[in-house]
């Protein structure tokens, strides 16, 4: 299974800037679709955004349109997520996930990594 190690979360004050990187252990069928997804406490797990492997997919939630970018550099198996004008309610865990497709993105048995914190304080 493809491992997926999320970096780049850290503390910053409202309308500040973070940006994270899902680096995946290699890339095959099942990355074809990255994505980045949160998780505050108390509330279910979200999906911020996804790219397709040949970037012509790629999708927001709303609340971040505007705010956030995903990109990627398929030479480095790399996935980020530039997120800008950080909200206290951006504050969650950040989780990177793979998929075959991006309709199967965020399955429970998915590819996921471990997460990375990112807190925004007001």
């Amino acid at each position: 299974q493809v491992q997926l190690v999320e970096s780049g979360g850290g503390s910053v004050r409202a309308g500040g800037s973070l940006r994270l990187s899902c680096v995946a252990s290699e890339y095959t069928y099942s990355t074809n679709c990255m994505g980045w997804f949160r998780q505050a406490p108390g509330k279910e797990r979200e999906r911020v955004a996804y790219i397709s492997r040949t970037g012509d997919s790629v999708e927001y939630v709303g609340s971040v349109k505007g705010r956030f970018t995903i990109s990627q550099d398929n030479a480095k198996k790399t996935t980020y997520l530039q997120m800008n004008s950080l909200l206290p309610e951006d504050t969650a865990t950040y989780y990177c996930a793979a998929a075959s497709v991006c309709r199967l993105l965020g399955r429970p048995e998915g590819n996921w990594g471990q997460g990375t914190q990112v807190t925004v304080s007001s």
